[in-house]
């Protein structure tokens, strides 16, 4: 029996650190890129290192030669494009970027899988995105509905869910795209606005932050948890034809919600008061006495910095498809427990960083002083 064989690009990313261990688990040989950096971005797979069947390489989404090199030496079965410049935000600052990794990048894939002849031995993973529905035409959205994308990051996404479409009809190539609603985790990346949220819920409570700052929230998001969606990345992989899936929860939230319920679970009860730019989070109990100061305080007002120039603001997907087809369950983790991960996840980073500012502190007291040499 022949050994399965992934490549992983994105594998420092919150999902390519999921599906590692996931792929691992099931016995497969595991290869991600990673890009050469003066910076290192592998904490979220540094526990995976010196596993037996995890292998790491350097190569770039920008750089057709390296991905082509790469591809004929591991001969991968599977490859799971997860690597983009994924950030909404950020697209409509670095527009050229986003095109050339988000866009451009898949066919550099598709075309280093047909270079070094393995058409018909290597499936593809295509790592699509719920923003390409963008300003919706119709809730909730299905693998049928329209497509409207509405940010830089959207557009180059949505070349790369038709050239991959493209390549599978003119090459036959076993080559699909997941349309992934928002997935979070304590692993997502700390710009995201739901670990914005609950990395501030963690501070505030423990004193560390006075005050969260929020864009839009009425914004309307399906929100799941990312360990629980690269299963169905895999699962589209075994299908016995190539096809397309929405993977999503089928339950959708507002910003407002995912607040309230981050400080919930940080000990935080709050009332909103004011509406648009002038909405307020006021705490209005507690339940530990220890944070009875913070009543009556407001914690999280609304900047219109975070604003963005076209927005997206009813994002509901419809997982029928993949739960029929696929057997995926999409309601593995709920939309509460996916909060309360992140939420004790982050109550815990935030003091263990502040023990290690302290020590720091005291080392460097220690050190001046001369107590420690």
């Amino acid at each position: 029996m022949s050994k399965n064989i992934a490549l992983i690009t994105g594998v420092t990313g919150q999902d390519g650190s999921y599906l590692s261990e996931f792929l691992l688990a099931k016995g497969y040989e595991v290869h991600g890129i990673i890009r050469r950096s003066s910076v290192d971005y592998r904490e979220r797979i540094a526990h995976l290192e010196g596993t037996p069947n995890f292998h790491l390489h350097y190569a770039d989404m920008g750089d057709s030669m390296s991905l082509v090199k790469l591809v004929g030496k591991v001969q991968p079965t599977e490859i799971y494009n997860l690597a983009a410049q994924s950030h909404v935000q950020v697209s409509f600052d670095a527009p050229e970027f986003t095109a050339d990794v988000d866009a451009v990048g898949v066919l550099r894939i598709l075309e280093a899988v047909r270079t070094n002849h393995l058409e018909k031995a290597c499936k593809i993973y295509q790592a699509s995105t719920s923003e390409l529905y963008g300003k919706v035409e119709e809730v909730p959205q299905n693998e049928n509905t329209p497509f409207h994308p509405y940010s830089p990051y959207a557009v180059a996404k949505l070349y790369g869910f038709w050239i991959i479409k493209e390549y599978r009809e003119a090459y036959n190539m076993f080559c699909c795209s997941g349309i992934l609603f928002n997935h979070e985790s304590e692993r997502r990346g700390e710009t995201f606005v739901t670990r914005k949220i609950t990395l501030a819920a963690a501070r505030i409570a423990q004193g560390k932050q006075d005050c969260l700052y929020l864009g839009n929230l009425d914004s309307l998001r399906d929100w799941g948890y990312a360990k629980d969606y690269v299963e169905c990345m895999w699962l589209i992989l075994q299908h016995e034809t190539p096809e397309d899936f929405v993977i999503a929860t089928g339950v959708q939230h507002t910003v407002r919600e995912f607040a309230s319920l981050a400080f919930h679970y940080a000990g935080i009860e709050l009332r909103w008061e004011g509406q648009g730019i002038d909405e307020k989070g006021i705490v209005a109990s507690v339940s530990n006495p220890s944070l009875s100061h913070l009543i009556g305080k407001t914690v999280v007002a609304v900047s219109e910095a975070f604003y963005r120039p076209t927005d997206v603001v009813n994002l509901w997907g419809d997982p029928t498809k993949a739960k029929n087809k696929l057997g995926w369950n999409p309601q593995t983790t709920s939309f509460e427990q996916l909060v309360q991960i992140m939420v004790n996840h982050d109550m815990q980073k935030v003091a263990a960083d502040h023990v290690a500012s302290v020590m720091r502190t005291n080392l460097a007291e220690y050190l001046e002083k001369g107590i420690v040499k």
